[in-house]
């Protein structure tokens, strides 16, 4: 059984910092890309910030230069860290990895989702 076990959300105030992490655990034979989505209240679930097992990256544009992805292959672990938050960036945010189980065959998993609150 395969887990995605996200932590690091709460409330900050505007301007402020927080480091989200998410481990992949499980019977897991390979992790290909691992990223971060976030859903607000009303709105579409959209990408956050992606990396792939090589550590080319990608990020929504409304993140760069603020956030930063980045993924420790060795405990099957990515995190985001998010600075200069501001209350749009108020939202679920979820962990999504594509891999392959040694028991199953290869397709997209996602976390639980934690809650990220940016307000004064």
């Amino acid at each position: 059984q395969v887990q995605l076990v996200e932590s690091g959300g709460g409330l900050v105030q505007p301007g402020g910092s927080l480091r989200l992490s998410c481990a992949a655990s499980g019977s897991i034979f390979s992790i290909y890309d691992m990223g971060w989505y976030r859903q607000a209240p009303g709105n579409e679930r959209e990408l956050v910030a992606t990396i792939t097992r090589g550590g080319i990256i990608n990020y929504a544009d409304s993140v760069k230069g603020r956030f930063t992805i980045s993924r420790d292959n060795a405990k099957n672990t990515v995190y985001l860290q998010m600075n200069s938050l501001k209350p749009e960036d108020t939202a679920v945010y979820y962990c999504n990895a594509d891999l392959v189980p040694f028991t199953a065959t290869r397709r997209y998993y996602w976390g639980q989702g934690t809650q990220v609150t940016v307000s004064s």
